[in-house]
């Protein structure tokens, strides 16, 4: 058996679940760079949910873009965590319903038993850290994908 690789998916919409560390680092490899504004973060106590709705950058496009000439493409996807006891942030304005955050990075703080924090790391020294029973998030692609309106694939300079 082989391990699957981005060319596998084609243009299905992707719908990726992670139950262990190693899973996560995948998600977190295709949502960074995801921008969402403010007012599509949502965390809901009673059903220990918290979610974003955010605009993805296809990573696993990249490469058939540059090869066909075409426009890199974003797609409008939900990343939620189940099993949420506590949230916190640090660096964001909740007030400013204008602001647009950008998801650099997802990883996940192991603790007793299955429990932990996931750790939603933000462009610009802000952080999102979520207390969860056990490990329990998922990335799916809601929308059609559509040309990225920079026409730029995301850089990270050292």
């Amino acid at each position: 058996m082989t391990d699957a690789r981005f060319e596998d998916a084609e243009d299905a919409p992707l719908y990726l679940a992670a139950e262990t560390a190693e899973d996560l680092k995948v998600i977190a490899a295709l949502a960074q760079d995801a921008v969402f504004p403010i007012a599509e973060m949502r965390w809901q106590p009673r059903r220990r949910r918290f979610a974003l709705l955010v605009n993805r950058f296809r990573w696993e496009d990249r490469n058939a873009a540059e090869r066909g000439g075409r426009a890199y493409e974003r797609v409008r996807s939900l990343l939620v965590i189940e099993g949420v006891l506590k949230v916190r942030s640090q660096g964001i304005d909740r007030g400013d319903k204008e602001m647009v955050l950008s998801l650099l990075d997802i990883g996940f703080e192991p603790a007793e038993d299955a429990a932990g924090q996931v750790m939603l790391t933000l462009a610009g020294d802000g952080a999102i850290a979520l207390e969860v029973e056990a490990l329990d998030v998922a990335l799916k692609d809601v929308t059609r994908p559509y040309a990225a309106p920079s026409r730029r694939a995301p850089e990270h300079p050292e």
